[in-house]
């Protein structure tokens, strides 16, 4: 059975718009994506959590920092297929006053991690959908600010570049999905649905090559 590691942050959890709970299995992408490739052949873990950065320590929530947690769960999964990586919305949150650039930092240092602990895997990056607009307005999240959207749209030219730098594979998630009216910030289900499909067809892709 094949394995895909598919690590990252709220919209990879599943986060519903309206709710705060979690969408369930059959409508987060992750679990699509499991039924679409088969679930007798393939195994995908889950492991998005709501909050998580690439590298920024979150004052508010603990245990957010990707790279403190990524060496254990390669360590605990060894060698998946597939690593999917889908970080750097929470990264560009007032507190940590960052940049397209520095985000990619730290995706690199994600990177960096697989290669040392999982050197086997082939590693698909994908760059997050984009922050609506209104996002950082009073009753959406104030966590963010107007040059967080900013931000947000130049992280996939940070990711495209460095993807290419490393060798491995990439997709734009904000040419598939985008976040939903209700929060301006995570997908609905029918962007979960989109997403999953071209992730899909990324993967056969990546087993084709």
């Amino acid at each position: 059975m094949k394995q895909i590691l598919c690590f990252g942050d709220s919209n990879t959890y599943g986060y519903i718009p309206q709710t705060g709970k979690r969408y369930p299995w059959g409508v987060r992408w992750t679990s699509i994506l499991n039924e679409e490739l088969g679930l007798d052949s393939y195994r995908v873990i889950e492991e998005g959590l709501c909050g998580r950065t690439t590298i920024f320590e979150d004052p508010l929530r603990d245990g957010r920092r990707g790279t403190k947690l990524l060496p254990l769960l390669l360590e605990t999964h060894n060698n998946p297929d597939i690593i999917i990586i889908m970080l750097g919305t929470n990264d560009c949150k007032t507190v940590y006053r960052t940049t397209p650039e520095i985000i990619g930092k730290g995706v690199q240092k994600l990177l960096q991690q697989i290669k040392n602990y999982s050197g086997e895997s082939k590693i698909l990056l994908i760059s997050p959908i984009h922050l609506g607009e209104k996002v950082w307005e009073e009753g959406y999240d104030t966590e963010f600010a107007p040059e967080s959207v900013k931000i947000s749209k130049g992280l996939a030219g940070v990711y495209k570049r460095i993807s290419k730098q490393e060798n491995i594979y990439f997709l734009d998630a904000s040419k598939y999905s985008s976040p939903s009216e209700a929060d301006q910030e995570h997908m609905d289900e029918t962007g979960h649905k989109k997403l999953a499909k071209a992730i899909i067809s990324k993967i056969k892709e990546i087993e084709a090559a």
